[in-house]
């Protein structure tokens, strides 16, 4: 791994650890935590106080996500927005973990909220 990588990656860790010191989930309020690699997004409804995950949606393994990266995050954004709905939950917190809210992660935030979640 180069030194630029590694400090890349670095930082990205610590801006992880400075939202999660301060953002946490309940049952009434789960946060919503994002993933998102080179080829997929994640999606996941989790209370952190019974450390259960109580939704998740994920482009691994769909043929019903195609399209660019920030389609495929809207679908996701709708995807967890319509659990979230079932398993009524309206508010959640957004992780974006350390990623900036700019392109497919506001892509997933955005497409969420206009299935109903409120963040």
């Amino acid at each position: 791994m180069s030194k630029q990588l590694a400090h890349k990656l670095h930082n990205r860790a610590q801006r992880k650890g400075r939202i999660r010191s301060v953002v946490s989930g309940t049952a009434q309020r789960p946060r919503l935590s994002v993933y998102v690699s080179n080829l997929h997004i994640t999606a996941q409804l989790i209370d952190d106080t019974s450390h259960k995950t109580l939704g998740y949606v994920t482009t691994v393994g769909q043929k019903t996500a195609t399209g660019t990266m920030t389609a495929k995050a809207s679908w996701v954004g709708t995807e967890i927005a319509g659990q979230a709905k079932a398993a009524k939950i309206k508010t959640v917190v957004f992780d974006r973990g350390g990623k900036l809210y700019h392109g497919r992660v506001a892509a997933l935030a955005d497409a969420a909220r206009k299935a109903g979640l409120e963040f």
